[in-house]
């Protein structure tokens, strides 16, 4: 375990590299091997790795999540700032809007949600899957631009939703849309990991008026040309996070330490 770097930063679509001069560390996992950098930010040690390759090459239902956190919890990381493209569902959510999502609803299936499936059942406490703490501080740093809450809806991708998904998710409550967000949240906090989410809204999804036969619709074009617009915000408001958080942060204890370091000690 390397304690000094006690911050990850997760790239999600867009987010490919974070440092000038960076050190790579191919990690061996129980899970498979994953890949970060590590480099200074805003005078921290940061881990970064993106989730879906540095070529864009990994669909968000395929993306290893499980080796991905693992491989952070590995490095000794406390606190994880994740950054995510979402499509907003909600017309108090148009394009341009960096939310602090606080909620998560998922509508995955088939993926591996869980550290705890060799010979130990725990139940992990989910009602607020964001890190409260790492949040306050996060909308302590951050301008009045930004949207203290948000409550996306995690679909299982690769494909965009129709309009009438669209429709449903808002009906439900969601505010945006996005295909990465579990289990990652869910994994990193079975490890006592806790994590903050700055979530970039590029398109209107499907469109929130069941009557939008044309216009703003979603595409993974239409996505990338925003977020490389977008990626100095993006990376600011990081970097506004790493700076403030302190050096003594601790995560919520979500799962009894034991079971964590049993987690963290299986062989790879």
């Amino acid at each position: 375990m390397n304690a000094e770097i006690s911050i990850g930063v997760i790239g999600g679509s867009g987010l490919y590299s974070l440092f000038d001069e960076a050190e790579t560390r191919v990690i061996e996992t129980p899970f498979g091997v994953a890949t970060a950098t590590i480099g200074e930010l805003a005078g921290r040690r940061v881990a970064f790795l993106t989730r879906h390759g540095s070529d864009h090459s990994v669909a968000p239902h395929l993306i290893n999540y499980r080796a991905n956190i693992w491989a952070l919890a590995s490095l000794g990381v406390k606190a994880i700032i994740s950054s995510s493209a979402v499509g907003g569902v909600s017309p108090d959510y148009p394009p341009g809007t960096l939310v602090l999502t606080d909620q998560f609803i998922d509508r995955t299936y088939g993926r591996a949600d869980t550290f705890f499936d060799q010979g130990s059942v725990q139940h992990l406490s989910a009602a607020d899957p964001f890190c409260p703490a790492l949040r306050a501080i996060a909308a302590g740093v951050l301008d009045d631009s930004v949207v203290r809450t948000g409550t996306v809806v995690v679909i299982q991708g690769p494909r965009f939703s129709t309009r009438a998904e669209s429709l449903w998710f808002r009906a439900a409550g969601a505010h945006t849309v996005n295909m990465t967000m579990y289990p990652e949240v869910a994994l990193a906090a079975e490890l006592n990991i806790g994590t903050v989410n700055l979530s970039y809204v590029t398109d209107a999804d499907a469109g929130v008026d069941a009557s939008e036969k044309t216009g703003d619709e979603v595409s993974h074009e239409l996505v990338l040309q925003r977020l490389v617009e977008a990626q100095p915000r993006i990376v600011a408001a990081i970097e506004a996070i790493v700076r403030a958080l302190p050096q003594d942060y601790e995560p919520r204890q979500l799962i009894p330490a034991a079971e964590v370091a049993a987690v963290l000690s299986r062989a790879s």
